[in-house]
């Protein structure tokens, strides 16, 4: 009864790192809706791997918009969008791919953008427009 009720009973604290991640999302959502954008999903994950941070609307350039979220304390020693290497852009674009074919619109614009969130000495948001390009053919 006791494993039970600590399974199931209140919610354990996410670690720091994640604690800090799940801040910079919603700072960076609250953030893109000044923007102009509207949030449509949180933390999409894809079948086949790989996962987008937030799918959004850009309403102002009538675009469909994957945002990748990184955050950190300080961006002393690199920029947060270093972060998103090839591998990791990869795995956006992998996510993104199955994303616009369960819309089946080949003709809808998108872009990825990245939004750079850094806490310290004081919260900064970036947003960096079309931060990179799919590598290949949306259907492939």
């Amino acid at each position: 009864m006791h494993n039970r009720l600590k399974r199931f009973g209140t919610r354990q604290r996410l670690a720091p790192h994640l604690q800090l991640g799940r801040q910079g999302e919603l700072a960076a959502e609250r953030f893109l809706r000044k923007q102009s954008f509207k949030i449509l999903y949180r933390n999409f994950r894809a079948r086949n791997g790989g996962e987008i941070d937030l799918v959004c609307r850009d309403r102002k350039e009538q675009v469909l918009v994957f945002v990748e979220v990184k955050t950190r304390k300080t961006d002393l020693f690199a920029p947060p969008r270093d972060a998103v290497n090839f591998r990791k852009q990869h795995q956006i674009t992998k996510a993104a791919k199955e994303w616009l074919r369960l819309l089946d619109h080949q003709e809808i614009p998108f872009r990825f953008d990245i939004v750079e969130v850094v806490t310290e000495p004081k919260l900064e948001i970036r947003l960096i427009r079309n931060a990179f390009e799919l590598e290949d053919n949306l259907y492939v």
